[in-house]
C-alpha cells in the first residue's frame, strides 16, 4: 500500500464536496482496495461513503418497487429484500460472509465487473439507478466491461427495482473467486420477460433478446430448446473457452426459468 488521505463524511453533501476536491469515492472497497494494493490506481485521497446514514437502507416506494440505498451492504439486502426473493437471493450468495458484510450495491454497480452479480439483477429487473445528479434506466446504464453511464465523481445513491411476477437468479460459480463463471437473471413481468447474463461476455452484462422473445410467448424451459448463444464475443480463459460459456448461457437460463418464483 502507499500513503494517502481518507475522509469519512457523514452526509452526502459533504461527500460530494470532498470528491469535487479531488477525492476518490470508496464504497465497500472490495475492488478498489485490492487495486490500490497492486498500485493499479493511486488516488491521493479516498472519500468513504460508509458513515453516510442517508445512503443506507432497504424500503418500498409508492410504486411497489424495492428501493436500496447505494451504500447498503449485500448482507442487508439479503436480509431485508424479502419482498423480491430473487433479488434477496442474489445478495445472499455474493462472495463470502466477509464480502457480504462490507461490499455494497452501489459499489458493485459503479464498478460493473463483467462477472458481478448485481448488474445482472439490475438489468434483468429493469431497475433504475439513481445518482446524486439524475436517474438512469438500467438499459442505458451499462456501457461495457467496467464501464457505465456514470460521469466522473457521480455517486450511486439508490437503486429502484420493479418487482416481477416471478424471477430467479442462477449462477455457475467459479469456486476460487466465488464470482459466477456464467450467471443468468430471469424476470417475468406482465408485459414480457427480461433475461440478463453476467460472467459470459467480453462486453459485460447483457440481455439475451432471443430468449426473452421465446419466454414471453411461453415461460417454460422447453421454450428455449434450440436457442444457442453466439460464442464470438464470449470470455475465454483458463476456466472455460468461448463455446463453453456460450453453452452455459443456455443451461443457466433454463435453470432460472425452471426455478423462478
Amino acid at each position: 500500500m502507499y500513503a494517502f488521505e481518507i475522509e469519512r463524511p457523514t452526509t452526502l453533501d459533504a461527500a460530494k464536496a470532498a470528491i469535487a476536491d479531488g477525492g476518490q469515492a470508496l464504497s465497500g472497497g472490495q475492488t478498489l482496495i485490492p487495486t490500490l494494493k497492486a498500485r493499479l490506481a493511486m488516488p491521493e485521497k479516498l472519500v468513504s461513503l460508509h458513515s453516510i446514514a442517508e445512503l443506507k437502507g432497504v424500503s418500498t416506494d409508492g410504486e411497489g418497487r424495492i428501493c436500496i440505498k447505494g451504500a447498503t451492504v449485500h448482507r442487508t439486502v439479503g436480509d431485508e429484500a424479502g419482498a423480491y426473493p430473487a433479488l434477496a437471493s442474489v445478495a445472499a450468495r455474493i462472495g463470502d460472509p466477509a464480502v457480504r458484510n462490507r461490499g455494497t450495491i452501489g459499489g458493485s454497480l459503479a464498478n460493473n465487473d463483467p462477472s458481478a452479480c448485481y448488474p445482472a439483477a439490475a438489468l434483468g429487473s429493469g431497475a433504475t439507478i439513481c445518482t446524486d445528479r439524475r436517474e438512469i434506466a438500467a438499459d442505458d446504464y451499462f456501457k461495457g466491461m467496467f464501464t457505465t453511464a456514470l460521469a466522473e465523481g457521480e455517486i450511486v445513491t439508490e437503486v429502484k427495482f420493479p418487482v416481477p411476477e416471478v424471477a430467479a437468479y442462477e449462477k455457475f460459480i467459479q469456486p476460487a473467486s466465488r464470482f459466477p463463471l456464467v450467471a443468468v437473471f430471469v424476470a417475468k413481468f406482465a408485459d414480457g420477460v427480461r433475461v440478463a447474463i453476467t460472467g459470459a461476455s467480453e462486453t459485460g452484462v447483457f440481455r439475451w433478446a432471443e430468449a426473452e422473445k421465446a419466454l414471453s410467448d411461453n415461460f417454460t424451459p422447453e421454450a428455449l430448446e434450440g436457442l444457442k448463444m453466439d460464442p464470438d464475443h464470449m470470455i475465454a480463459d483458463l476456466h472455460g473457452d468461448k463455446a463453453y460459456r456460450a453453452h452455459l448461457c443456455a443451461v443457466m437460463t433454463k435453470r432460472a426459468v425452471k426455478n423462478a418464483k
